[in-house]
């Protein structure tokens, strides 16, 4: 038999991988798994800190046109005003903003108006972070503004 055609047997025999090759395989993506992740789950709190920035801006912006509009919210308002016609509000109203969910952070609880503020003098709004208590830091930091 000529090498041509040792060749081609020998590769017509062959054609998986052996448990060993896939043992390395499987452990090489593991350990590319454990470097990544956590570097990528961090990421993810660092994203939802900046949403929370954001929204909580355009909510400010909306809180300032509501007040332009209807003067100063009484104490204990809460951001509901934005989207639901508060009972002290008399003439017409439309919502500040598009839906109730524009009222949510991202962790899914509503931000939290406090008049007057405490960081700022008019207004503060506020998400507690993705644990919801005051305080913490990295994705657990509050996010007040504006």
């Amino acid at each position: 038999m000529n090498t041509l055609a040792r060749s081609a047997a020998t590769g017509r025999a062959r054609r998986g991988f052996t448990i060993i090759e896939v043992i390395v395989i499987v452990v090489i993506l593991g350990v590319i798994a454990a470097i990544i992740a956590p570097r990528l789950l961090g990421r993810i709190g660092q994203s939802r800190q900046s949403v929370a920035k954001t929204n909580g801006a355009s909510l400010a912006s909306a809180m300032r046109l509501f007040w332009a509009d209807h003067s100063r919210p009484e104490p204990g308002a809460t951001i509901d005003i934005l989207f639901v016609k508060p009972a002290n509000v008399t003439g017409s109203y439309e919502p500040y903003v598009g839906s109730a969910n524009d009222l949510l952070d991202p962790w899914g609880r509503k931000f939290i108006l406090k008049v007057p503020g405490e960081k700022n003098i008019d207004f503060d709004i506020v998400s507690y972070g993705a644990d919801g208590q005051p305080g913490g830091t990295g994705e657990d930091a509050d996010v007040i503004c504006p």
